[in-house]
């Protein structure tokens, strides 16, 4: 019995130290981050501008991206194939174990 009597005065005080952890954590990583935006932004503000590419750059971008999209593409579509070749013969191997005839053998029966 006596723990049941210490668990409500046990609990309230964790929940109440909890939260004023919490509100002081909250309260410092707060300010610091305010701190480090307002930093970047002067750095920003100091940085020259960016000249601009040239359209000869943005074309060779965008033509190895579709490349290895392309790559990523057919990775995955045999992936998606040796997966759906294992469902099939985790399926047979299934079907005969549970005593459901496999297609093979409804066959054989119904000639």
């Amino acid at each position: 019995m006596s723990q049941r009597d210490g668990f409500a005065g046990g609990f309230l005080a964790g929940a109440i130290v909890g939260s004023v952890v919490g509100g002081v954590l909250g309260a410092i990583i707060a300010t610091r981050r305010e701190e480090i935006d307002e930093e970047e932004m002067q750095q920003l503000a100091s940085r020259p501008p960016e000249t601009k590419k040239s359209p000869n750059s943005r074309r060779t971008m965008k033509l190895s991206d579709t490349e290895s999209m392309e790559t990523a593409r057919r990775s995955l579509e045999d992936k998606i194939a040796q997966l759906n070749a294992t469902i099939d013969e985790v399926r047979q191997q299934l079907g005969s174990v549970n005593g459901t005839p496999s297609p093979s053998s409804s066959e054989r029966t119904s000639l």
